[in-house]
């Protein structure tokens, strides 16, 4: 059994902060995507990765297609407190360019 995604939500005016933790691949990603479509889209966007452990390509196509689908709506996403394999990957694969990145988590 792997672990599971450790998900939280914080809304202020203008805002909601997703945080997520634990390992976001193949098998957690799916939960990301549940709870971000029970979100206000229209509004600035905060996921806080900083207890993210692992990133796989499926994490990062989750992030993509959450990317895309919040600018549909004209809203915007925003990831923070990246750990390091992150923006390895987001290197590597390069996609860094196409998200707004903050440093360090985004707790409100």
């Amino acid at each position: 059994m792997y672990p599971p995604l450790d998900l939280g939500v914080a809304v202020s005016p203008g805002r909601t902060v997703l945080t997520v933790g634990g390992e976001l691949d193949m098998d957690t990603a799916p939960h990301l995507t549940e709870a971000f479509d029970l979100l206000d889209l229209h509004q600035r966007l905060i996921l806080d990765l900083s207890g993210v452990t692992f990133i796989d390509s499926c994490g990062l196509n989750t992030l993509l297609t959450l990317r895309h689908r919040v600018s549909l709506t004209g809203g915007s996403l925003e990831l923070g407190g990246l750990p390091d394999q992150a923006l390895r990957l987001l290197d590597l694969t390069g996609t860094r360019h196409l998200f707004t990145l903050r440093a360090g988590s985004a707790r409100v």
